[in-house]
């Protein structure tokens, strides 16, 4: 008769918890050519257009980061990732572009500006108009 031996070890919680997580990441992983293609979009979107956003049409932020640009009268290339089947492998592709994944992200002459906060910020300091090289304006509170 064949002898077996059991071998039994144990993992603590951090571990099992690890070793979960990438087990999940891999199997819900977007393929590579998926990945790829969405890092293709996003970097041939920003260099397309003088003004881009991505965004979600529901989102209040989205909304007020292309409200900035209605005030300067100007009309950003708006990507709305909800509204998009490819919308989730381009926010992951935003997330290691930009190193965030929350919307809006705005790209003004192919450089990153920021989210919201920092589009405003940048309306209200005059940096945004002087990016655009369009005149200030009195800006309204938005």
């Amino acid at each position: 008769m064949a002898k077996c031996d059991v071998v039994s070890f144990s993992l603590s919680p951090s571990t099992f918890f690890i070793i979960v997580i990438f087990a999940l990441t891999f199997l819900f992983a977007t393929p590579p050519t998926e990945a790829a293609a969405a890092a293709a979009f996003v970097k041939k979107t920003v260099s397309s257009h003088s003004i881009v956003i991505f965004s979600k049409s529901y989102c209040p932020y989205c909304r007020k980061a292309k409200a900035v640009f209605k005030e300067l009268n100007q009309v950003p290339h708006v990507v709305e990732l909800d509204q998009r089947d490819d919308g989730w492998n381009i926010q992951d592709a935003l997330s290691e572009i930009v190193g965030r994944r929350t919307v809006p992200q705005v790209f003004i002459n192919g450089k990153h500006i920021g989210g919201s906060d920092d589009t405003v910020e940048a309306y209200e300091s005059g940096e945004l108009a002087k990016l655009l090289g369009v005149a200030a304006k009195d800006r309204d509170d938005l």
